[in-house]
């Protein structure tokens, strides 16, 4: 299966001098939904928004330790891949032409920046485009490095309703490590939330969020302190748990590990849904939690139910639950971290299991 979808990625996709806001590239998952590539989606993990990332010959200028696109990953950039599959180029008249016929199951756009001088304008142009043809709700998942402040206000006047940060990491010191001077990177921890902080009065409440990778050393606790701030901003989190990118800096740095990923999510779905707040949950001398603010019929219940332990992300039609599910984004589908789809029983007995184990 993945040499056959390989083979019709680089048969649909063109040559590589393709570059943006005319072409796109386009996620995996997202191209299966369009029908550009072949293939089928385990346990049905259809995805209800289309992931859009701008591309450039000269590609993505930063140097983040984490990411397959990093100027540092020893490949040409159009042979890259991002999240370990591949992101197939398309122009972007015929991803929206496609999208057209599927409405029915699509809820979103994202279109996600990359460090590159030309970005700014070409997103403002792909929104302008997407919104001039089709009635539906765009995301940008901006890079802050490259923005203005005005920046933030044209977005929104081309017609994005959410704007969003990958901050990724959940404290300055890990960001200063991996996406800043560590790395000879021009991302700056304090920018990026500054942008945020200015986004939030021009997209409104609810509508700003932030990107976090959870397991690159930071304590549970850590990360639920950035998770709170950015709630407290007026954001959510869209939580990913780290899965190692072959070629980049971190490609041997360990999985993030599975209990450690579940009691992050259920927490997170506490504050952002405000049952909760930090200051209510109790942690161990290693930043553990062990206690999570609420009640123990109110904590079975959001166990039971599911839902924190699928993907996290902008909304579409039901507003606690990611339009953008990216399936097995961050996991395999035999070891999964961020369910897609419903959790079955034996889902949530899994679960159940990983949060207990310490």
């Amino acid at each position: 299966m993945e040499k056959i979808i390989n083979m019709e990625v680089q048969k649909l996709s063109g040559s590589c001098n393709k570059e943006s806001p005319e072409y796109l590239q386009i996620s995996l998952a997202a191209a299966m939904t369009l029908g550009f590539v072949t293939g089928h989606f385990y346990r049905n993990a259809i995805p209800h928004c289309i992931n859009l990332l701008l591309t450039y010959d000269d590609g993505c200028h930063a140097s983040c330790a984490y990411c397959g696109l990093g100027r540092d990953r020893d490949s040409m950039y159009s042979e890259k891949s991002f999240i370990r599959v591949e992101w197939p180029r398309y122009p972007l008249k015929e991803i929206i032409n496609r999208s057209k016929l599927q409405m029915d199951n699509i809820e979103r756009f994202c279109i996600s920046m990359i460090m590159n001088h030309r970005a700014v304008d070409d997103t403002v142009l792909v929104v302008k485009e997407i919104k001039s043809e089709i009635d539906i709700n765009i995301s940008v998942l901006s890079n802050p490095s490259s923005l203005k402040d005005e920046d933030i206000q044209r977005f929104k006047d081309a017609g994005a309703d959410r704007f969003t940060v990958a901050m990724d990491c959940a404290t300055k010191e890990i960001f200063d490590k991996y996406r800043g001077i560590g790395v000879n990177g021009q991302h700056r921890w304090e920018r990026y939330w500054d942008i945020l902080k200015k986004a939030r009065p021009i997209f409104g409440e609810g509508n700003i969020g932030c990107h976090l990778i959870a397991g690159l050393g930071e304590t549970e606790k850590e990360m639920l302190h950035t998770i709170q701030r950015v709630k407290d901003m007026g954001g959510t989190t869209h939580l990913f748990s780290f899965y190692q990118e072959a070629g980049s800096l971190l490609e041997n740095y360990p999985q993030c590990p599975a209990n450690q990923f579940r009691r992050i999510q259920l927490a997170r779905y506490i504050i952002d849904f405000d049952y909760a707040r930090i200051d209510d949950m109790d942690f161990d001398e290693k930043g553990r939690v062990v206690d999570f603010g609420v009640s123990e019929d109110g904590l079975d219940k959001l166990i039971e139910s599911g839902i924190p332990f699928q993907t996290s992300g902008c909304p579409g039609k039901d507003k606690r639950v990611a339009c953008c599910n990216r399936p097995f984004g961050d996991s395999r589908p035999s070891d999964i971290r961020s369910y897609p789809f419903r959790l079955k029983e034996k889902d949530v007995e899994k679960v159940k299991e990983e949060i207990l184990t310490y």
